[in-house]
């Protein structure tokens, strides 16, 4: 084999010298990576902007909001919206607790469970890898229903009007495990694998001592989809709980929501006192304090696993 000469691989244009083969292709000319940043950039707009304009709106008084219209800056600055808020303290605090505890132990319970199930899913020599594989994948293309599945929890599961019902239901799904199996065959090397059996060690051992401390990315993937929807569910209380006392912040700030809207459909069949106090109730400005403390915890730790959720997600979705 000779070695290569300075400029072979390349083609000469008019002075200039322009890489060949597919790093022709791997180029962005400036008038196209001009195009790009452009619709990079109304894009993040897009989802930028509503964001700070709810913001606005949860800091604006609500006879300003009346009178003006939304605005991104406030014609009158008011906190009434979380003082209305902070006036139900006590159940909201409630609530919290309740959010918490589901979304960690969720949080958890779901890492566990599906990492499980996505590494016995990767081994090539397992048995019932084949059938277990298509127990899996019918549930993303076929969903059981709303009667069977509200069956099966409630009456057969007994899991009404108790805390399981918000963690069990949300805590395994398809994707996630498929993310699982992708991510475990195409990164865990074979071999290392092979090399810890010929040492002795257990499935179980390998599982919790070699694979899951090289699976970062996938870990936190896995953790922040279920941190997401876990925090963000408000439909498993609808359905399963009937106690207040077990209502999560979403449900109990959706009760909220829903009571203030109904208030305001009916104002005109209300009594006077009734009348007055909607008068006095920042609607708008409450609706948007909703939504910035339901957003806000979730926006603040996204930062802190970015990284490898990117990491883990492209690996999930690309390779397999």
């Amino acid at each position: 084999m000779g070695r290569q000469r300075p400029g072979q691989g390349q083609i000469r244009i008019k002075g200039k010298q322009e890489p060949d083969g597919f790093e022709r292709f791997n180029r962005v000319s400036k008038p196209a990576n001009v195009v790009l940043n452009i619709v990079f950039f109304i894009m993040a707009m897009a989802c930028i902007i509503p964001v700070v304009l709810v913001v606005a709106i949860s800091f604006s008084a609500e006879e300003s909001i009346q009178e003006y219209g939304y605005h991104f800056i406030p014609k009158i600055f008011s906190l009434e919206g979380y003082t209305f808020l902070v006036s139900q303290s006590k159940m909201i605090v409630r609530a919290l607790g309740v959010s918490l505890l589901v979304t960690i132990a969720g949080t958890v319970l779901g890492v566990i469970l599906t990492t499980l199930m996505g590494y016995v899913l990767s081994r090539p020599g397992y048995k019932l890898n084949g059938f277990l594989t298509m127990v899996v994948f019918i549930p993303m293309v076929f969903n059981g229903g709303l009667v069977s599945t509200y069956f099966v929890n409630s009456q057969l599961l007994g899991l009404k009007n108790t805390l399981w019902a918000l963690i069990l239901p949300l805590c395994v799904s398809s994707f996630n495990v498929v993310i699982c199996r992708t991510f475990f065959k195409s990164t865990v090397p074979e071999s290392l694998i092979e090399s810890a059996k010929m040492d002795g060690a257990s499935q179980f051992t390998i599982f919790s001592r070699i694979v899951m401390p090289i699976s970062l990315p996938v870990l936190a993937t896995i953790g922040l989809f279920l941190c997401f929807s876990y925090w963000n569910d408000w439909y498993q209380s609808m359905l399963y709980i009937e106690d207040s006392k077990l209502y999560s912040l979403q449900a109990l700030l959706n009760a909220i929501l829903t009571n203030i809207q109904m208030l305001a459909k009916n104002a005109a069949t209300m009594g006077l006192g009734a009348a007055e106090m909607l008068a006095k109730m920042p609607q708008e400005a409450a609706r948007m304090a909703i939504v910035v403390i339901i957003v806000a915890p979730i926006a603040c730790a996204y930062p802190f696993f970015q990284k490898y959720f990117i990491s883990g997600l492209t690996v999930g979705a690309v390779k397999g």
